[in-house]
């Protein structure tokens, strides 16, 4: 048929042997060998002219540039080799193809996992910023909480943000609380005063563990930033305050409200206080009998049968590990709270004074003045601590 074809047309000789031009032609395709190793093109390279291209791509010189000024340099020179791109695929050819600057790679930060199973075992803090009298101005509110019961332990509002102040804080709080060394894990974001030395060194000295969120991941405290969002869609929260002590005298108000009145969803309903006091038990069996009286009086009225009040959770945590869908059953029997390896892990190429003192004021409140120097040249201001 081929030597046929030679000097009679395809359709003619088709025709003249009652053979289907579809079955010649199927008879005609590449077949697997010539796809995979097909002719060189005799237009492109030959083998010899590839590897001295690639010896001097891979010379001293030029090691350290890319095809496109290696080319451009050539040029230049008065010497033609071939184009770019086919420098390029002659790389390619050799998996020398690839990224020559030195590139930062980003560390692979642990995510924090905290369990609570009891007041002041985690605690969260965080601080936000209320705005002043006029634009550009404002004041700072650091605020712990205790995640398991939602308490706020302690706050303080200054003018800027300081280690120093945090320090204070934390250190009456844990006082006021009576934390023991080992027993405490606190929590927080990456900001300057949570990643600050002498924070660190302070943790170390109350014994008190240090967890901190991953960069960039608000997630990782959620309680801090679910407080800050309750305070400020609060219906008295003004735009502006007009000084610090309005901004101090609002904010006592407020955290008064949310220790000792609100009713937290996460908590069954009940007050924080109630349930970093410890008298969730008792609040709850008083609803229950409140319930079982009314469903007494009125059977009907519940189609699903005696009402339970709303349970506390039994922990709480931050970063709940996710339970795999395969395997052995895993352990939920409550332990103590997962304490969270400090994260130190610096990024690198590929290549390559006294603290000021504090003063109680108040049992109830726990108010502290701390005596700090702000502004230079001026005289020293006051920042005050409730905890």
């Amino acid at each position: 048929m081929d030597a046929l074809t030679a000097s009679v047309p395809v359709a003619k000789a088709c025709e003249a042997l009652a053979l289907p031009r579809s079955t010649f032609y199927w008879g005609q395709r590449p077949t697997a060998a010539t796809v995979d190793n097909p002719p060189p093109s005799p237009r492109g390279l030959g083998a010899d002219e590839k590897e001295n291209v690639r010896q001097v791509l891979n010379s001293e010189r030029f090691q350290d540039s890319t095809p496109r000024q290696v080319y451009a340099t050539l040029l230049d020179e008065g010497i033609y080799y071939c184009h770019w791109r086919t420098m390029y695929r002659i790389l390619a050819e050799h998996d020398e193809v690839r990224e020559r600057r030195n590139q930062l790679r980003r560390p692979v930060y642990q995510k924090p996992e905290l369990l609570a199973t009891g007041p002041n075992q985690v605690w969260s803090w965080d601080i936000t910023r209320l705005r002043g009298p006029v634009k550009w101005s404002g004041f700072y509110l650091y605020v712990v909480m205790d995640i398991f019961s939602r308490y706020i332990v302690g706050w303080l509002i200054a003018e800027r943000e300081s280690e120093v102040l945090a320090g204070q804080l934390m250190r009456e709080s844990c006082r006021k609380e009576q934390v023991g060394r080992d027993q405490l894990t606190i929590h927080a974001d990456r900001g300057a005063p949570m990643t600050a030395k002498s924070m660190g060194q302070l943790m170390d000295d109350l014994g008190v563990n240090k967890s901190h969120s991953r960069p960039y991941t608000s997630n990782d405290n959620p309680y801090s930033e679910a407080q800050f969002k309750t305070m400020k869609y609060r219906p008295d929260y003004p735009q502006r305050f007009g000084s610090i002590q309005d901004a101090r005298e609002w904010a006592r108000v407020f955290i008064k409200w949310y220790n000792h009145e609100h009713r937290h969803t996460g908590l069954a309903l009940m007050t924080p206080a109630t349930v970093h006091a410890g008298l969730a038990s008792q609040v709850s069996a008083h609803r229950q009998v409140v319930l079982q009286a009314a469903y007494a009086q009125h059977p009907e009225r519940f189609v699903k049968g005696a009402p339970v009040p709303p349970q506390l959770p039994d922990a709480v945590w931050i970063n709940p590990p996710s339970i795999p869908t395969t395997g052995p059953t895993p352990d939920t029997s409550p332990y103590p709270a997962i304490t969270s390896q400090p994260f130190s892990v610096q990024a690198e190429s590929r290549v390559g004074g006294f603290l000021p003192t504090c003063a109680a004021l108040d049992a109830d409140q726990h108010w502290t003045i701390i005596g700090h120097r702000w502004e230079r040249g001026s005289n020293p201001t006051t920042a005050t601590v409730i905890v």
